[in-house]
């Protein structure tokens, strides 16, 4: 198998990976690219990593090797990600690439682009899979909300699916038993707490702050943001 992955202008290449080996012997060209590497086994548990991964997951091997990947990503691409990795265990298909937010220590949360591929052993069945992260930006990203940050009643949460997914205000008054004034009462406040002038915007800026599950229809709030 080979896998290219570009490095500024030039392209890394991985080949021939042996089911020993699980791509970490090749580390240390990847330490010097600045991406993140790990070798999950097929349970998605973290059981080697490069120096940048360790960096930006923890402080050491101690603090991620042993980790399950889904515990290192944002609960918005969590449901996702995980189908995809699934296709790679059931040998569905090879590799893939996805856009992600992960969560590193202290709950800083930072945008990426995470390519996967499965590596297989003496038999068919996955092996190991390697996975590959580049940040898309070096500082923290400051947008996203992390999980320990309950920013959303219940209701506020209702009220931004049925924005999210479409609805007006009188239908939204009358699946929630409130009425017109109180459904605008609360956008209002969501505005005001989002910091947008608008309702599209509203959701665009849900999304990209990750309290709107990614890749679920209809709408869903991520219930860790809920009070």
């Amino acid at each position: 198998m080979v896998i290219a992955v570009p490095a500024d202008s030039a392209q890394i290449v991985i080949s021939d990976l042996e089911p020993g080996q699980n791509g970490y012997a090749h580390a240390q060209h990847f330490d010097q690219s600045g991406l993140c590497m790990a070798s999950l086994d097929p349970t998605l548990t973290v059981q080697q990593a490069n120096e940048e991964f360790f960096r930006r997951f923890g402080d050491s091997s101690a603090d991620v090797c042993g980790r399950n990947f889904r515990d290192l990503v944002h609960p918005s691409v969590q449901q996702p990600l995980m189908r995809q990795f699934s296709r790679l265990v059931e040998g569905k298909r090879q590799r893939f690439a996805s856009h992600v937010v992960a969560v590193g220590p202290e709950d800083s949360a930072f945008a990426g682009t995470l390519t996967a591929a499965a590596v297989s052993g003496d038999t068919p069945d996955v092996a190991a899979i390697l996975v590959l992260m580049r940040s898309s930006d070096e500082g923290q990203d400051a947008g996203v909300v992390t999980h320990r940050k309950k920013i959303l009643s219940e209701i506020d949460a209702r009220i931004l699916e049925g924005i999210a997914a479409g609805q007006s205000t009188i239908p939204l008054a009358s699946r929630l038993y409130l009425s017109r004034q109180g459904v605008e009462y609360h956008v209002t406040g969501l505005l005001r707490k989002l910091r947008v002038p608008n309702r599209a915007a509203l959701v665009s800026r849900a999304y990209s702050m990750g309290v709107l599950n990614v890749g679920t229809w209809p709408p869903k709030v991520v219930e860790d943001f809920v009070k």
